[in-house]
């Protein structure tokens, strides 16, 4: 078997038995087959695209390249759910407490900030002393004992992943559908989750702009997850504006407990957590499906709801906190003062009254980079307290000289070079917006149309 005769098949439209997989797949990890040959696979991918039955082979290879978390022993359900990435999203921290009170178990694997969007790990260690680099020991004995674990992916953890994921990023194949789809469900298996809820965003602020790309990866993925006996389920959800009333990582987590509380609002204007709860509660409800804890979402909603409501979830955050080595008497002393040194406010320019008619979320990403919230390289670090409180949003009414937006920053120079962004990021008119639908469309493995097609 040669690697040259295996992306020629690919380059020619051919499908790939997951013996050729394997070969190259294995030969990269093993330092026998050069970056330059995969990246011409990677290429041919790209165009060619690969059929349901490849990607999971795909998948499956990628996923065996290194660790898999054995979580046979703890109990079940084992349900999880996965965010392409957005500004300001931070439902994991309040859905897997919720869930893990409906006796749900939730093995969480996360990521950190890249680009214009944040990182779960990152508003996690923004808790003083919070620990996400735990052993396989240490997640095992938090899930038995807590109902969920937030860790981070270790070098043993899908290593193919790690190395095909950085040559994409230098070869213009990031977008391949079949390639996305292998690189996030090698992940989440590898965590030991037996089924998955995805949360697949569309608009300025996703990986995907526009909902029929979002549709096609979500496609992809959950049959490619049916094909490897995983129960999964997708949601196509929006995110051109930030989601919540928080973006920052402390400030993201102070906006979670206030929900895990009843408390949406800001106290100051129309801006709440609303969105953000609509997301969280449609993600969790599917969980609760999976897990078979309701017989359908809107049972499992009301379920969800209820839980909420007797503070249950709070209760196992805390625990989650103090399990990880979190200090959860400074966290709560923190809440609503600790922030970065250098702060702005947002305010309606002259002549711009009427209406807030959107925020955009890409924009409000990159200048809370600029803030310090995010990263532009994997190595550059990130400041817990810095980051963006709206107090109006989309549909408010507005008039001129109103604060629309707290901004800290963790240097003077990261303030004044955000604030023209921010600025413009926020849109008006006359009339207000129709209402968004922040929920756009559930996919299963029911709906036959996704194959994994190269990109378009």
């Amino acid at each position: 078997m040669r690697a040259v005769d295996i992306i020629a098949a690919k380059r020619d439209g051919g499908e790939l038995s997951r013996g050729e997989i394997e070969f190259l797949i294995a030969g990269y990890v093993a330092g026998q087959i050069p970056d330059y040959q995969i990246a011409a696979w990677a290429m041919a991918v790209y165009f060619s695209g690969m059929s349901a039955v490849e990607t999971a082979a795909l998948t499956d290879v990628m996923l065996k390249s290194g660790q898999v978390i054995d979580l046979a022993g703890i109990g079940g359900p084992l349900v999880d759910k996965h965010s392409t990435g957005g500004v300001g999203d931070k439902t994991s921290l309040i859905i897997a407490p919720l869930v893990a009170a409906l006796g749900i178990r939730d093995p969480m694997m996360s990521g950190r900030a890249l680009g214009h969007t944040g990182g779960t790990l990152d508003k996690l260690e923004a808790i003083p002393g919070y620990r996400t680099n735990l052993s396989t020991e240490e997640f095992r004995r938090i899930i038995s004992s807590g109902g969920f674990a937030m860790t981070g992916q270790t070098g043993e953890v899908v290593p193919a992943d790690r190395l095909l994921y950085a040559l994409r990023d230098v070869t213009a194949t990031v977008e391949s559908i079949p390639l996305i789809t292998a690189s996030i469900l090698s992940k989440k298996a590898a965590e030991g989750a037996e089924a998955l809820v995805f949360d697949v965003k569309y608009g300025s602020g996703a990986f995907m702009k526009e909902p029929a790309m979002a549709e096609k990866l979500a496609l992809s993925l959950v049959n490619t997850g049916a094909a490897m006996g995983k129960k999964i389920i997708a949601l196509l959800t929006a995110m051109d504006e930030p989601l919540g009333r928080m973006t920052g990582n402390f400030l993201e987590v102070e906006e979670c407990l206030d929900c895990l509380e009843g408390k949406t609002g800001s106290g100051e204007g129309p801006a709440d957590s609303s969105d953000l709860m609509e997301v969280t509660l449609a993600l969790a409800s599917r969980m609760a499906v999976l897990g078979g804890k309701a017989a359908d979402a809107a049972a499992a909603r009301s379920l969800c709801e209820d839980c909420l409501a007797g503070g249950k979830p709070r209760e196992l955050f805390l625990q989650n906190v103090a399990s990880q080595g979190g200090d959860v008497k400074k966290l709560l002393e923190l809440r609503g003062v600790w922030r970065s040194p250098f702060a702005a406010e947002v305010k309606v320019p002259a002549g711009a009254g009427g209406y807030i008619t959107g925020i955009d979320a890409w924009k409000v990403g990159h200048a809370a980079v600029t803030l310090g919230v995010g990263r532009g390289r994997t190595e550059d670090p990130v400041s817990p307290t810095a980051g963006v409180e709206f107090l109006r949003k989309r549909g408010a009414a507005v008039q001129p000289d109103d604060v629309i937006m707290r901004v800290w920053s963790a240097t003077e120079e990261g303030l004044a070079a955000s604030l023209p962004r921010l600025r413009e990021a926020v849109s008006y008119g006359a009339s207000p917006p129709p209402p968004q639908k922040m929920v756009l469309k559930e996919i299963t493995a029911r709906d036959k149309t996704g194959t994994g097609g190269g990109a378009e």
